[in-house]
């Protein structure tokens, strides 16, 4: 654990050096929500605020973004050299990925705070109690540990970080989903795709819990997905970061 956070230590100190695209991992979400709202909003009608509607996924839209930063510095560190200096240090891999997943949960939360400060200046208005916020919270905070694995998953499938910048296209799953718009708006062949798919639960349950409405089984789904996300990438981490540290 004290080779984690001092690895997740490491990574925040490389995130600040480089303030242009810590700058846009934080701002971006910010300005997608608000074109989202003043854009596109007054042509949306879902019965309902849409403002309200919106805030729980561009929460999830920071989480892959922040995971897609975490695949680029996973990358650097392992075509930079920094792995053997490691390796000699005897710091043991789970340690090096656990503190870059750790570094983008915290990056995470500041965007978070972010986004949930500037949604409350447009309009946002939540109904829920402090326990509802805390369980938000809380899946977001499983959302972005599981796709955050995941994106240092394919940071270390890819040899160059220009091929791990394409780890940006996992926004097509927040976009693809009930994040921005209900499910049953979209083509009916998109449709089963929406439904099923980790973020179309995981924002129904943050917009659920976030609105005061009943999420029933979305809460369930959502933790079934974030877990099992997180299991598999974990899993997947360790068999490549040993292939690629073995063969070096």
């Amino acid at each position: 654990m004290s080779d984690a956070l001092t690895m997740a230590g490491r990574s925040l100190r490389l995130s600040a050096r480089s303030p242009e695209a810590l700058l846009t991992a934080l701002l971006l979400p910010v300005l997608l929500m608000v074109m989202f709202v003043y854009l596109f909003g007054g042509a949306v009608d879902i019965g309902t605020s849409y403002v309200d509607y919106v805030v729980p996924g561009v929460l999830l839209l920071c989480a892959v973004t922040g995971a897609s930063t975490t695949a680029l510095t996973v990358c650097q560190d392992m075509t930079g050299g920094i792995i053997d200096r490691f390796r000699s240090l005897d710091v043991p891999g789970t340690a090096l990925l656990a503190g870059h997943v750790t570094a983008s949960l915290l990056r995470n939360v500041v965007s978070t705070a972010l986004v949930t400060a500037v949604a409350f200046g447009i309009g946002f208005r939540p109904h829920a109690s402090a326990g509802a916020f805390a369980a938000a919270f809380g899946v977001l905070l499983l959302f972005v540990a599981g796709v955050s694995w995941l994106a240092a998953a394919f940071g270390l499938l890819v040899s160059t970080p220009e091929a791990a910048n394409s780890a940006y296209f996992l926004m097509f799953f927040s976009y693809a989903s009930s994040a921005f718009v209900p499910v049953r708006t979209m083509p009916w062949w998109l449709r089963g795709f929406a439904r099923n798919q980790p973020a179309t639960p995981v924002a129904e349950t943050i917009r659920g819990l976030l609105l005061g409405q009943p999420v029933g089984v979305h809460l369930v789904t959502a933790l079934a997905w974030c877990l099992g996300i997180m299991a598999v990438s974990v899993a997947i981490c360790a068999l490549l970061y040993r292939r690629r540290t073995t063969r070096s």
